[in-house]
């Protein structure tokens, strides 16, 4: 039904930025709120950002001041723009969307993770 694309991960030293971006395509009639989680091994899955459908956003506190969570409805996009990274950064990050979808149902789905190493 719909389905999430996911870019921009990678391999970066301490300080450097990245910026991911999530792009949802699909049956939908709208996109609710739209997530980024991360999972890093041998931990869970954690919430970083989210944004509402209005441009409110919230964020985890290891990440506040450095982490910026932004969307394109137009395309149907949410990106995590992450400065300052830091080692303890790396994980999996996963987007995350609710839609509302052609049935007025709303549903979650998740994209496939894109790796996010920080490293020196």
């Amino acid at each position: 039904q719909v389905q999430l694309v996911e870019s921009g991960g990678g391999l970066v030293q301490p300080g450097a930025s990245l910026r991911l971006s999530c792009a949802a395509s699909g049956r939908f009639i709208s996109i609710n709120a739209m997530n980024w989680y991360r999972q890093a091994p041998g931990k869970e899955r954690e919430l970083v950002a989210a944004i509402t459908s209005g441009g409110s956003t919230n964020y985890v506190d290891s990440v506040k001041g450095r982490f910026t969570i932004s969307r394109d409805n137009a395309k149907n996009t949410v990106y995590l723009q992450m400065n300052s990274l830091k080692p303890e950064d790396t994980a999996v990050y996963i987007c995350n969307v609710a839609v509302t979808t052609v049935w007025a149902q709303i549903f979650h789905y998740w994209g496939q993770g894109t790796q996010v190493t920080v490293s020196s």
